[in-house]
C-alpha cells in the first residue's frame, strides 16, 4: 500500500536504483533488513500521523531486531527535519524531497562504486503490517514545532537509475516537481520547492528505455501537469509532451494525472482526441464549486465556469473519462456553499469523485481562517456528497454493460483466486475502480500485463464484472 502519492513513488523508485547501482540489495521484508528507509508523506494530518507510525515500527527493527540504520526521507523531513533527529534517536538521517542523491551516504554508502557497509535493504513507501498505534503514546507529531528547510530544486532524469516498485506493464513518468500555485490549503510548495519541469528530450529518452524494458502503459504526474514547460518557454508542453509520447511504437497507452482547470486548453483536448494512444481519461481535481469557498481557496471560477470547461471537454473528446476531487469542510464553507457542490455533483455527473474532509495544516494559509467548520459536520457533509456520487457512478457504470473494450490485465484478484482484475482506459492506475474478470474462453492463458478485448457483464457500484472475449 503506498504511502502518500505517485510522485513520492517515484521518488522512492530512484532511492531504491541509486542504492542498488552502489552494489546494495533491495528486500521489501524490513526483519531482513540491515538498513531501513522509510519514505513518509506529510500532504496532510492523518498521513502525518502514519508516517510516524511508520518510523517508530521500523524502529523497533533497530532496538529488537538486525536492524542496523533507520533512514527517514521524504515530505515529512521537509517539515520536520530537526524534530525527527531530535525525538527519534533511532533515526540516523534523514533525507529530503530534493537530495535523493543523498540516501547513498545516508545509508553508509560512500559512492556508485563502493559496496554497502551492510545490506539487504528496504524501502517502505508503506506502512508495515501489523498496528503502529502502540508507538503513538510514546511520541506525538502535534508536539513537533517544524521548520521548513530551503526549498528543494532537486530533478532527477533519463540517466538517474530507477527500480520499478510495481509491476513493469505500468510506470509513472515524473514530468515536474513542485508547485507555484497559492491554493491557501497547500502546503507543497513548501515541501517539494516551485514548478520545475524536466527537459523534453529527458522525459522522451526516459519513455523509450522504461518501453523497451516492457512497459505498456506511461502514467505522466506532477503536481500540475497541465504546467509542464512554461518554464521551459514551451506553449503547450504537456500537448506536445503527449504526442511525441503516442509515436514511441511498443506503448499502448498514455495518460496524465492532475490538470489545473484553467490550464486545460483546446490544443490538450486535440491532442487527447487525435491520437489513440493517449488515454481519453482527465483528473482534474476542482476542490470546490462554490465561489465563496473557491475564492477562500485562492483558486477562482465556479460552478458555471466550471460545466462550460466540462461540456467543451466532451464535445471535442466524446468519450472522455471525468475524474475530480472536493475538498469539504474548508474554513467558511456555509451549508449554503455545500448545497451548491452538491448541486454542481448532481449536474456535472462525473465519473469518478473523491471527497475529503478537511485537514488543517500548519503553514498552509487556510490554517489561520477563522470560521472553521467543526469535525463532524465536515465528515456529514463528506458522507452526503458521496452518497450522491454513488447514485451518479452506479448509473454510469450500469450503462457500459454489453459494451466492449481493452482491458490491461492486473493480476489473480486479492479477493478470490477464482477472479482477475484489470483495467480500461476508464481506469487510472491505484485510484480508479476495477474490473474483474470472471470467465475467458478456453485456451486462453491469463498473465498480467496483458492486454485483452473484454465485454462487460455486469455493474456495481464502482466496479465491473466483465469476460475476456
Amino acid at each position: 500500500m503506498s504511502l502518500g502519492c505517485p510522485k513520492n513513488l517515484v521518488d522512492s523508485e530512484v532511492m531504491m536504483g541509486l542504492l542498488a547501482r552502489a552494489g546494495a540489495e533491495i528486500t521489501n521484508d524490513a526483519s531482513d533488513a540491515d538498513v531501513i528507509v522509510v519514505n513518509t508523506c506529510s500532504f496532510i494530518e492523518s498521513a502525518q500521523q502514519e508516517s510516524v507510525n511508520t518510523i517508530l515500527e521500523m524502529a523497533r527493527h533497530k532496538t529488537e531486531g538486525r536492524a542496523q540504520k533507520l533512514v527517514v526521507a521524504g515530505c515529512l523531513v521537509e517539515r520536520y527535519r530537526n524534530d525527527i533527529q531530535r525525538d527519534i534517536p533511532e533515526v540516523d538521517a534523514v533525507v529530503g524531497t530534493g537530495e535523493l542523491e543523498a540516501i547513498l551516504s545516508a545509508a553508509g554508502i560512500a559512492g556508485p562504486a563502493s559496496a554497502p557497509e551492510s545490506g539487504p535493504f528496504v524501502i517502505l513507501n508503506s506502512r508495515p503490517e501489523g498496528d503502529a498505534r502502540a508507538a503513538q503514546g510514546r511520541f506525538s507529531r502535534t508536539e513537533w514545532q517544524g521548520a521548513v528547510a530551503d526549498l528543494p530544486n532537486y530533478l532527477y532524469d533519463e540517466t538517474t537509475p530507477r527500480l520499478l516498485a510495481g509491476p513493469k506493464h505500468s510506470a509513472y513518468i515524473k514530468i515536474a516537481e513542485g508547485c507555484d500555485h497559492p491554493c491557501t490549503f497547500c502546503i507543497i510548495p513548501q515541501l517539494r520547492g516551485q514548478f520545475r519541469s524536466r527537459r523534453f528530450e529527458s522525459v522522451i529518452a526516459e519513455a523509450e528505455q522504461l518501453v523497451a524494458a516492457g512497459t505498456l502503459e506511461l502514467t505522466l504526474i506532477g503536481q500540475d501537469t497541465t504546467c509542464y514547460g512554461e518554464d521551459l518557454g514551451l506553449k503547450d508542453g504537456l500537448a506536445m509532451l503527449l504526442e511525441r509520447l503516442a509515436q514511441i511504437q511498443d506503448v499502448r497507452w498514455v495518460r496524465f494525472l492532475y490538470a489545473y482547470p484553467n490550464k486545460v486548453t483546446t490544443r490538450l483536448l486535440e491532442a487527447i482526441a487525435s491520437h489513440e494512444k493517449i488515454c481519453s481519461y482527465m483528473d482534474v481535481p476542482l476542490q470546490h464549486s462554490s465561489p465563496n469557498v473557491l475564492k477562500l481557496m485562492r483558486r477562482g471560477a465556479g460552478a458555471e465556469i466550471f460545466l462550460k470547461s466540462i461540456e467543451k471537454m466532451r464535445r471535442i473528446v466524446p468519450d472522455i473519462t471525468l475524474r475530480t476531487t472536493f475538498i469539504v469542510g474548508f474554513p467558511g464553507e456555509t451549508e449554503r456553499d455545500f448545497e451548491e457542490l452538491c448541486d454542481f455533483v448532481r449536474a456535472a455527473e462525473f465519473d469518478w469523485l473523491g471527497a475529503f474532509g478537511y485537514s488543517d495544516q500548519e503553514g498552509a494559509k487556510a490554517h489561520a481562517l477563522d470560521a472553521k467548520v467543526p469535525t463532524r459536520e465536515i465528515e456529514q457533509r463528506r458522507k452526503k456528497l458521496m452518497q450522491i456520487q454513488k447514485q451518479i457512478s452506479r448509473r454510469k457504470k450500469r450503462s457500459l454493460v454489453g459494451k466492449e473494450f481493452d482491458l490491461l490485465l492486473e493480476g489473480p484478484s486479492e479477493e478470490t483466486d477464482l477472479l482477475w482484475e484489470g483495467r480500461t482506459v476508464m481506469h487510472a492506475p491505484e485510484i480508479d475502480g476495477t474490473v474483474f474478470i470472471n470467465d475467458a474462453p478456453d485456451g486462453i492463458e491469463l498473465r498480467a500485463g496483458d492486454f485483452h478485448r473484454c465485454r462487460i457483464t455486469k455493474a456495481h457500484d464502482y466496479d465491473l464484472q466483465a469476460s475476456i472475449l
